[in-house]
């Protein structure tokens, strides 16, 4: 039998969601506290493999296991072993060929940057102490839905087959002492939110403009795009299904 996990977490103590032989990630610490529970190895598959200091205020991941489970009882008991950095929020049934990583219908992330210097978000957005055009951003942003090839906000050493991404929303909001980026796709490339970042950064303090990040895009170059943002600021907020994965 196939179940779901819905998490958060807090990314700031992990290397990550994948797990690593040298370092504490994730994956790793729901996999040994679902595996101290059931009384059986268990591995669990994510949505997304989220880098080192990243958030996720919502991920799904699943995992097998041949009974039926009390899924409140586990829920509980789940969420009193784990570290406070990590919560479930729900567990369901699937079908068994449900797939958290390949059925997700679209992924959505939020990067969060700080104007003032205020301590207590000192983990979780990137301070910035220059002036952004945040209009012009926006104006750069909305031109990111007219393209599918990202190759140049693509880390370079990495194995996928195709660099095609279709996004469906790309916004900044002002929220308070905050600018917020709101971006949602069907797929994700790595690096891809953190240097699309960067890039609109560059051209809110008008160190680039519109006419140099559509030559960016279509030269497919990652050396041509803006700097890759630290990854603190970043959350993956959102991961949507088709409702037919779902056992009722």
């Amino acid at each position: 039998m196939r179940y779901f996990l819905e998490l958060s977490y807090n990314g700031t103590p992990y290397h990550g969601w994948q797990r690593q032989p040298n370092a504490i990630t994730v994956q790793e610490v729901i996999e040994n506290s679902l595996s101290t529970l059931l009384r059986d190895k268990i591995d669990i598959m994510g949505a997304g493999r989220t880098d080192t200091g990243v958030h996720a205020r919502q991920i799904m991941a699943h995992f097998d296991y041949d009974s039926t489970l009390e899924l409140t009882t586990l829920l509980y008991k789940l969420n009193s072993i784990l570290p406070p950095e990590i919560a479930i929020q729900n567990i369901t049934l699937v079908n068994d060929q449900a797939h958290a990583r390949f059925d997700a219908n679209s992924r959505s992330y939020e990067y969060r940057i700080t104007l003032v210097k205020d301590p207590f978000v000192l983990d979780k957005a990137y301070y910035i102490k220059k002036t952004l055009d945040v209009d012009l951003m926006n104006e750069a942003a909305k031109l990111l839905l007219n393209y599918t090839n990202f190759k140049c906000f693509s880390k370079s050493k990495t194995d996928v087959k195709t660099y095609n991404c279709t996004i469906t929303e790309a916004v900044w909001e002002v929220r308070n002492n905050q600018l917020v980026f709101k971006i949602s796709a069907n797929r994700f490339l790595r690096n891809m939110v953190r240097a699309i970042v960067g890039t609109l950064i560059e051209i809110g303090e008008h160190k680039l403009n519109i006419k140099d990040l559509i030559e960016i895009v279509k030269s497919e170059d990652r050396s041509r795009a803006g700097y890759s943002v630290p990854a603190h600021g970043l959350y993956l907020t959102k991961v949507e299904y088709p409702k037919t994965i779902y056992i009722k």
